[in-house]
């Protein structure tokens, strides 16, 4: 008998830009333990796709078109995620973009560049969380949210000094607010992860060099995966952790050790 603990079934888990990627990977390993899902993605046909998924986990799940960056869009979309599942017991801000190709060097760095980063990748963190803490203390009954972070919160990213300073916030934020609303039986996370095969990193990946120069630090020598993410966001959501809170889960195949 599976260990009951881990039972998800009457929750529902909120996952920002769960149509894809770790994200996906996310909802697929919260469905498979019986929780219901609501995906946000900028995409509607990716979030159509990653809901027929979900479904065949035998669970609910609904999707909808969310810019997180978009303050007013996040309210709304929280407000319809209620209407839909009638609660969020696990929010997860996921969604989040990564500096754009041929970035230029820190000193030449445009404000518009760090401001499209800070945008979604920190201000969409806040709005996520924002609403679904109102729920949650509204609601009584506790929760947990997660936020994803990324091991470039930790190490020196040449030439992603937004994307590495956004990251680095999030950790920072999931101790605060673990510590804010403990009260209410809301614990908060990060989740750092390394180099994850995804839409995202598809393109650096391809590039040989990059990837002989990676591989070789990864211990566990291979990519990550968006399956890889399953198990962590299970064990968060669960009775299992609910001793556990302020935490910052890295995971890399070792990369950030070795």
């Amino acid at each position: 008998m599976a260990f009951s603990a881990f039972n998800l079934s009457g929750k529902v888990a909120l996952i920002t830009g769960g149509n894809g990627g770790i994200g996906l990977g996310f909802a697929e390993g919260l469905a498979a333990a019986g929780a219901d899902i609501a995906i946000w993605g900028t995409n509607a046909a990716k979030n159509a796709a990653a809901v027929a998924k979900i479904e065949a986990f035998g669970v609910r799940a609904a999707a909808f078109v969310c810019d997180v960056g978009d303050e007013a869009a996040v309210e709304a979309a929280f407000a319809q995620t209620l209407d839909r599942l009638g609660r969020v017991d696990g929010c997860f801000a996921n969604a989040g973009v990564s500096g754009r190709g041929g970035t230029a060097s820190f000193a030449d760095m445009t404000t518009e560049e760090w401001r499209r980063m800070m945008r979604v990748n920190l201000d969409g963190v806040f709005y996520t969380f924002r609403a679904a803490a109102r729920h949650m203390v509204a609601r009584g009954g506790g929760g947990v949210l997660v936020g994803t972070s990324s091991t470039a919160a930790v190490m020196g990213a040449a030439r992603n000094e937004h994307y590495g300073a956004a990251k680095g916030a999030i950790p920072s934020m999931m101790r605060a607010l673990a510590v804010e609303y403990a009260r209410h039986g809301i614990r908060a996370h990060a989740i750092l992860p390394g180099w994850v095969e995804t839409d995202m990193t598809e393109a650096t990946f391809s590039n040989e060099r990059f990837a002989g120069n990676v591989l070789p630090r990864t211990p566990i020598r291979r990519w990550g995966r968006p399956e890889d993410f399953a198990g962590i966001a299970v064990y968060l959501m669960s009775d299992a952790s609910s001793w556990h809170t302020g935490q910052s889960f890295v995971i890399d195949g070792g990369y950030t050790i070795f």
